[in-house]
């Protein structure tokens, strides 16, 4: 994991990059695994946690509209009947249905679970019966949270450096 000079979380990068930004002078090493690298002359443990030496300036683009991202601003949780499942029991819902001039975006878009994802069908909530527990909207996160996003189990060296 690749930290900016203030620890914040920037992105995930592979153990060939981390070792080209180590030997360029352009990083610190703060966590290491167990395993190591070997040439010819050189043996170094795999780099965990790098930290840049100089301050990187992060634009906030917005979060990206995807699945993934949809279920965790909803904290993994039917926004119908609240009931808090694994991805693999999740889609997502049109809050207006696009047979009805839906868009597909942040503030039209909620998890759901597949019972009440069949109970809706192409029904407005009032015809079905059901009630949205917060109104949809996109989130503002902060980058190092969208980082996290899709991190069920890092690593323990980086566990220090990410916000849980």
């Amino acid at each position: 994991m690749l930290l900016n000079a203030s620890y914040e979380p920037l992105r995930v990068i592979n153990w060939k990059r981390a070792l080209t930004l180590l030997f360029s002078g352009k990083v610190e090493v703060l966590e290491e695994y167990d395993r190591e690298v070997r040439s010819v002359s050189l043996s170094i443990r795999m780099p965990s946690v790098i930290r840049l030496h100089a301050l990187i300036r992060v634009k906030t683009r917005g979060v990206k509209f995807s699945r993934q991202n949809i279920y965790a601003r909803d904290k993994y949780e039917c926004q119908y009947c609240r009931r808090r499942l694994p991805p693999s029991e999740l889609t997502y819902d049109h809050v207006i249905p696009r047979s009805l001039g839906g868009p597909t975006d942040w503030e039209n878009i909620v998890t759901c679970c597949i019972p009440c994802n069949r109970r809706k069908g192409g029904k407005l909530l009032e015809q079905a019966g059901l009630h949205l527990r917060l109104p949809p909207k996109k989130p503002a996160w902060s980058p190092y949270v969208s980082l996290t996003v899709g991190l069920h189990n890092p690593p323990e060296s980086w566990r220090n450096y990410l916000a849980y």
